[in-house]
């Protein structure tokens, strides 16, 4: 069977010509889709095991949880063209986007209750995790490489700053250090931190990840420390720092490598157990990040992984998918 015969079959079916449209959008557990769709969990997998045969879509298992997103651009691109071109409006397309809209905020409500909920031990539970003294020493090390740190950091912007931790470690060397963040009580707890530190140059707004509030090129060294296992789309958050970053300038990831702590999942609110480097690295070509450097730190039971990427031009397309 040729290759042309098995992706027009896979499409040949309302059901998964509607989850290709809701993966258009971001990446979705099959019980998402199942939510989304109506249907009940077997029932999907199946579709989903049509799209992943015929190349549209990919699966990704991730603890007790499995993760569908499109699949490889030189199979899809083509299709979802053909799909523009001979859109006549879908009935299901409303209602699909309102209920795909309520996974996001399901989503979002229940990382904001445990964010504002935690935030006054947030540093504690963080070091419990990890040990926080190597990591850090590990980021100033790895930003302390040549290129813009040979004249400091330059305009800094931590996103999703919480209690401001990474703004005392690194705004002392930055030309201005900006921290941003969703919960209005971590941005409390940060403000009397910084305001204690005496870091002047140091500002907090309350702001979206995938919207920071700045102007394309207007921050030279970026950082997401321990943010995108909580992000629903990493890669748009990814795409969205690369945006802010001026040419040259660096995206510092940290975050865990690929773990089965599911417990972190249902009880601190990881939307993702870690992350390979194929991904980061799939999203940083996507947003015009070229990486630099990849380190590891192994822990007993959870490893964390830095990722440093240089921006290498102007970002062609935004990442619109996770």
């Amino acid at each position: 069977m040729t290759a042309s015969l098995t992706i027009f079959r896979a499409l040949a079916d309302s059901t998964r010509l509607r989850i290709v449209a809701l993966l258009r959008s971001m990446e979705l557990s099959v019980g998402e889709l199942a939510q989304v769709l109506g249907q009940s969990q077997p029932r999907v997998s199946r579709h989903v095991k049509i799209l992943c045969d015929a190349g549209l879509a990919e699966r990704r298992k991730e603890g007790s949880w499995v993760f569908v997103a499109l699949g490889a651009d030189a199979i899809v691109k083509p299709v979802l063209a053909a799909l523009d071109a001979w859109d006549e409006g879908d009935r299901w397309a409303a209602a699909d986007e309102a209920r795909l809209a309520a996974v996001r905020a399901d989503r979002a409500a229940a990382a904001a209750e445990w964010f504002e909920a935690n935030a006054g031990q947030w540093d504690a539970i963080r070091s419990l995790h990890v040990a926080e003294a190597q990591v850090e020493a590990a980021m100033a090390a790895a930003l302390g490489g040549a290129g813009l740190a040979s004249a400091g950091l330059g305009r800094l912007i931590d996103i999703g700053t919480g209690t401001g931790r990474m703004l005392e470690l690194f705004a002392p060397d930055a030309q201005t250090a900006l921290g941003i963040d969703r919960s209005s009580e971590m941005l409390r707890l940060a403000r009397a931190k910084l305001s204690e530190r005496g870091l002047l140059n140091t500002e907090l707004r309350q702001a979206d990840l995938y919207a920071l509030p700045l102007a394309d090129g207007g921050a030279d060294t970026a950082i997401l420390h321990h943010v995108l296992h909580f992000a629903q789309q990493p890669g748009a958050a990814i795409g969205e720092a690369a945006r802010v970053l001026s040419p040259g300038g660096r995206l510092l990831i940290v975050d865990f490598a690929p773990h089965h702590r599911e417990e972190l999942r249902t009880r601190d609110a990881h939307t993702r157990l870690g992350f390979s480097d194929e991904q980061i690295l799939g999203w940083f070509d996507a947003s015009g990040i070229a990486p630099s450097e990849v380190d590891t730190l192994e822990g007993a039971e959870l490893s964390v992984k830095l990722w440093l990427g240089r921006k290498t031009g102007p970002i062609a397309e935004r990442v619109k998918a996770a």
